[in-house]
C-alpha cells in the first residue's frame, strides 16, 4: 500500500542532497523503467505503479528481483512525479557503479566543462551511447547525472555510459599522447579534420563555452561552419554533429 512514507521518500529524491545520502535515483515511465530493470545496470529497490500497469506486467514482474512493489493511484503518482504528465510507473534504483580509473586510449572520450542544463546533459549521454562512446568526464559544476530530468532525457542510456565528475584540468593533464579537440566558434572547420579512432572532445558551458585553461590544453580547436545567423548551437546538437563528422 502506498503511504506517506513512500511519498516523502520519493519527493526527497528530487533533490541531489538526498540522492547522494541514500545512494539512489529514480526513473519514470512505461518505457524507461522496464529498460533499466531489464538492463540489470543496478538493483531496483522500489517500484510504484498503477493497478493497470501492474496487471499488464504481472508475468514480467514475477521474473524480476525488486525489493518492494507498491500499487498507487494516479493522483498519488501525480504527487511524487517529476514529470509534467506522470506516466503509470516510477522506480528507484541504486546508483550506478563508476569507473574513475578508466583508460581513454583507443576510444573517444567526451569532456563536459560546466554543462548545467539537465536536458542537454541527458541528451549528451544518449548521443554518447548512440556513437558507442563509453566514457564522459564532467567538471564538478556540471548537472548531476541523476537529476530526474537528466535520467528521463537519457532514455535508458544512463546505464550504458560511464560518467566521472572531477577537475578537468588535472584529469586532462594526466592523459598523454591523445589528441584533444575543443569545440569553438573560431576553430578549424570539421570537414577539414580527418576521422579519428581515439581522442578527447571538449564541449563547453551552454553560454560561456570552454574555460580558457582547458582551451589552452587543446591540440586543435574545431568548429561547425555557420551559414545562417544563429549565435550558437545547443551543446547536445553540436556534439552530435561533431561526432557524426569525426568518429570513424
Amino acid at each position: 500500500m502506498f503511504t506517506k512514507t513512500h511519498a516523502k521518500y520519493i519527493q526527497s529524491l528530487h533533490h541531489k542532497k538526498f540522492r547522494d545520502e541514500y545512494r539512489v535515483f529514480f526513473a519514470e515511465g512505461p518505457k524507461l523503467v522496464p529498460e533499466l530493470i531489464d538492463g540489470r545496470f543496478s538493483p531496483c529497490t522500489l517500484l510504484l505503479a498503477t493497478a493497470e500497469w501492474l496487471a499488464e506486467h504481472d508475468s514480467w514482474l514475477k521474473k524480476q528481483v525488486i525489493d518492494e512493489v507498491v500499487e498507487l493511484k494516479d493522483f498519488e503518482l501525480d504527487k511524487i512525479s517529476a514529470l509534467s504528465q506522470p506516466n503509470k510507473v516510477l522506480a528507484v534504483f541504486e546508483k550506478l557503479e563508476t569507473d574513475e580509473d578508466f583508460n581513454p586510449a583507443g576510444n573517444i572520450t567526451i569532456l563536459l566543462d560546466g554543462l548545467q542544463d539537465p536536458g542537454n546533459m541527458g541528451t549528451i549521454i544518449r548521443i554518447a551511447d548512440w556513437f558507442g562512446i563509453p566514457n564522459i568526464v564532467c567538471s564538478t559544476n556540471c548537472a548531476d547525472r541523476y537529476n530526474p530530468k537528466v535520467v528521463q532525457a537519457t532514455m535508458g542510456s544512463i546505464g550504458r555510459v560511464n560518467m566521472v565528475y572531477t577537475g578537468l584540468v588535472d584529469w586532462l593533464s594526466a592523459q598523454k599522447g591523445l589528441p584533444v579537440y575543443a569545440a569553438a566558434l573560431d576553430g578549424v572547420p570539421l570537414q577539414k579534420i580527418p576521422k579519428v579512432k581515439e581522442g578527447i572532445i571538449i564541449i563547453g558551458n551552454e553560454s560561456k563555452g570552454i574555460g580558457e585553461p582547458l582551451m589552452q590544453m587543446a591540440t586543435k580547436k574545431i568548429t561547425i561552419p555557420r551559414k545562417g545567423q544563429a549565435e550558437s548551437l545547443n551543446a547536445a546538437v553540436a556534439l552530435g554533429v561533431v561526432l557524426a563528422q569525426l568518429v570513424e
